[in-house]
């Protein structure tokens, strides 16, 4: 299955492609199909972070903020009725829909022009070594998240730095 979540992932096979070819190799039917994408989606989405989401939050208007996210075809939508992260920030980009995801340099400058931000403006937050390093790479300030207050008080001391 692994080509089919890379697929997914990079949005190069549409939702309804993924649950073919789940049908197709694992031989389930409609009901087995529904369960087991329900199990994907449910660890996909995994639980709030609220503590992070309020300080992200608390950011706006001082600051332009987004999200840029290794996802999966159909993520916007799930997050958007889960998390309503629309509402928290200026703007999401999406590696199913970019076409491309993190650690790839080029995916970064996705979410920093609609922000109007170069990189060296911009600080970044994740929690996978190889995408902080991809960030840097693109000239981005990175922060590898540990927890929140090592990821609050790290993004505060970028924010405010000279």
């Amino acid at each position: 299955m692994h080509d089919i979540w890379a697929s997914g992932g990079i949005g190069t096979i549409t939702q309804d492609g993924v649950h073919q070819a789940i049908t197709d190799r694992l031989g389930l039917d409609g009901q087995q199909l529904a369960a087991f994408m329900a199990d994907i989606w449910r660890e996909y989405l995994g639980t709030a972070n609220t503590e992070l989401i309020e300080y992200m939050r608390r950011l706006r208007p001082r600051y332009r903020t987004g999200i840029l996210s290794n996802s999966f075809v159909g993520a916007r939508e799930r997050q958007r009725a889960a998390y309503g992260f629309e509402d928290l920030v200026d703007e999401i980009v999406y590696s199913h829909e970019a076409g491309m995801s993190k650690p790839d340099p080029r995916v970064y400058a996705l979410i920093c022009a609609p922000l109007d931000l170069r990189a060296q403006e911009t600080v970044f937050l994740d929690d996978a070594d190889r995408c902080v390093d991809g960030a840097r790479e693109a000239g981005i300030h990175a922060v590898r998240y540990q927890d929140n207050a090592q990821a609050i008080e790290a993004i505060e001391k970028l924010l405010t730095a000279p």
